[in-house]
């Protein structure tokens, strides 16, 4: 039997629920409850097309020209999104991440950066999902393995599924971000505006329709516990939502209006949790810095509806 291109797969359950994690990237490939798919994943056969399920790290969402500074020093890691010459989505979404614990409905996968161009530096990254009645809970412990302090920022990358025979255009969102950030025509951010007033305030609930998202929000509205929640409900009332705590301070809401092939374009919705807005390693927002031997944790979630 050949090797899946996203390497052991790692299958999760509990009760009607089912998740597969994948060695590769070290992601989410498929999540069903109840007999229906919770998120818009990919075949065992395939690569995670379209950043499918990956972890983000150490750098989630665009880095302009891959050129940075830390420390006063120029760093440039190599652009791999030619087409609007930045560099996207950090450095492990190709690699192998080693298995560290396994049980019937739990895996924690683990990855080691080391030092190279661009980002010089060793990064120890965990990442464990749990799989419950409840939902699937995800949490990402980053430690600095160095000798020096080194930035890190982080995301992940799920979407959820619209539904047999559905779009996100029939779904209703509810996304509680008070604040859009303002990007170019690379999506690269040049300011922020309030969300009140525009198409892109979905604080109260409404129907996506022909509404086209590929932007960042923040300035998120939490309970008492610190958790915000994005929703994607289908005309039945089913649905999905995507939680995280107050680690991640930023949401990237993508409708998949450029996913190939086009037959599965608005089939289903990213919304990837964020430590850091897109270029944060040049503006410096919200990066979070790392002493040697120190380290940080985020958790967030799935849960169907």
């Amino acid at each position: 039997m050949s090797l899946p291109p996203t390497g052991e797969q790692h299958v999760l359950r509990a009760g009607d629920a089912e998740a597969v994690v994948v060695e590769v990237g070290g992601g989410l490939r498929t999540y069903r409850a109840g007999g229906r798919d919770v998120v818009d994943g990919f075949d065992a056969g395939e690569m995670a097309a379209d950043v499918r399920g990956n972890v983000l790290a150490p750098w989630p969402n665009r880095l302009r020209d891959g050129e940075w500074s830390w420390d006063g020093t120029a760093l440039r890691t190599p652009v791999t999104e030619p087409e609007r010459g930045t560099a996207i989505h950090g450095l492990v979404r190709h690699v192998a991440w080693r298995l560290l614990a396994r049980s019937d409905d739990s895996v924690v996968l683990q990855h080691l950066l080391h030092p190279q161009p661009g980002y010089p530096f060793s990064l120890r990254l965990q990442v464990g999902y749990e799989l419950s009645a409840d939902g699937l809970r995800v949490t990402t412990t980053a430690t600095n393995e160095g000798d020096a302090d080194l930035p890190y920022g982080e995301g992940h990358h799920p979407y959820l599924a619209a539904g047999p025979g559905l779009r996100v255009d029939d779904c209703t969102l509810t996304l509680p971000a008070a604040t859009r950030v303002l990007t170019d025509d690379r999506l690269l951010p040049v300011g922020s505006e309030p969300v009140e007033g525009t198409p892109f305030d979905l604080r109260g609930g409404r129907p996506v329709g022909d509404l086209v998202v590929d932007d960042c929000f923040t300035d998120l509205v939490r309970d008492a516990d610190g958790t915000a929640e994005v929703r994607l409900v289908r005309p039945d009332g089913s649905g999905a939502a995507v939680w995280m705590d107050a680690s991640y301070g930023y949401l990237q809401v993508f409708t998949g209006d450029v996913v190939e092939p086009p037959s599965r374009r608005r089939q289903g919705l990213a919304v990837e949790p964020m430590t850091c807005p897109p270029d944060a390693f040049r503006s410096g927002e919200a990066v979070v810095r790392l002493a040697p031997g120190e380290s940080t944790t985020g958790t967030w979630g799935i849960r169907p509806l």
